[in-house]
């Protein structure tokens, strides 16, 4: 795959492996740093070192070798399933479990379970390396996930995501003791500026991002939430109310470093209700996870602290 820009007043003066990495949202700045190496960025037609500094009226052309896909083992799991027909199947994801396969996690995910579980019957719009997968949760975020048997049912929820009429609530514990019954943020969000690896509020180049919360229960120093999304970005909860100065308990990517629960794993947050049209009877259908053992446990400790 070949990609061109043209370097324009306001960007020029930095590194060319910093200007890519901006403008290549997927690429990570040393797997650019490799490309300039082997010689896959050419600026004007001849091969420049990452050190260089990129002028007015620069022309551009990265060369991104296509990727070589793995082929995804089926592998026997205990799938928690909600429910399951001809056209989809509804999974109550664990803590820990990485929905599809990537770098560092090419087995033990959702999709290696679906792919023996389903034998194949996935649809296969988004690859190989996500056969079913319309749309995903992080590793450490608990719920429930809808994964689509054939092409016809992907590109039917697919199209309720995009228009943003699919029901997701989902419950999270926060930081802080919020003051406010309910809100609403609306904030865009994109990559963030230095860290690659983070989402953040991103007013520039931040795509569109809304989410509502309400309190359902506070504690000395805590709260219990409630958040509906119109939008689904990248880790939107958790960088929306991180914005507001209420980090998701356990996220220690937005939040404190430090969790006062030493044994939790990852941000306090489930994906409880997921509510759509179905593909085939035009019927809307809403699913429902319960809470995790850990996130009850979690809510029992809390409660025997003084409320506020």
């Amino acid at each position: 795959m070949n990609q061109c820009f043209v370097v324009s007043e306001e960007e020029q003066d930095v590194r060319i492996d910093k200007y890519l990495t901006d403008c290549c949202e997927n690429l990570s700045r040393s797997y650019l740093q490799k490309l300039l190496k082997s010689g896959d960025v050419l600026v004007n037609e001849k091969p420049v070192k990452s050190s260089y500094k990129v002028s007015e009226g620069d022309c551009i052309s990265c060369h991104v070798p296509d990727a070589v896909e793995p082929e995804i083992l089926a592998e026997p799991m205990d799938l928690d399933i909600l429910y399951e027909d001809e056209d989809l199947i509804l999974i109550n994801k664990p803590k820990g479990m990485v929905v599809h396969p990537a770098a560092g996690h090419l087995s033990g995910t959702l999709v290696n379970g679906l792919m023996d579980h389903c034998r194949g019957q996935l649809s296969g719009i988004n690859g190989v390396m996500r056969p079913g997968i319309v749309h995903r949760i992080d590793m450490d975020t608990t719920g429930v996930l809808v994964v689509c048997k054939n092409d016809a049912s992907h590109r039917f929820v697919a199209e309720q995501l995009k228009e943003h009429s699919i029901t997701r609530r989902y419950r999270a514990i926060v930081h802080g003791v919020l003051a406010e019954e309910e809100g609403t943020v609306n904030a865009p969000i994109g990559r963030h500026p230095t860290d690659r690896k983070k989402m953040s509020i991103n007013e520039k180049n931040g795509k569109p991002a809304i989410t509502h919360y309400r309190v359902l229960e506070r504690f000395r120093n805590f709260t219990y939430i409630e958040c509906q999304l119109e939008t689904g970005r990248t880790h939107q909860i958790r960088v929306h109310m991180a914005s507001l100065h209420h980090p998701l308990l356990g996220d220690r990517v937005y939040g404190p470093e430090k969790c006062p629960f030493k044994n939790l794993q990852g941000q306090t947050l489930h994906a409880g209700i997921l509510g759509f049209i179905h593909p085939k009877t035009g019927a809307y259908m809403e699913f429902t996870a319960p809470l995790p053992e850990y996130f009850q446990e979690l809510l029992t400790k809390l409660r025997g602290t003084n409320p506020r």
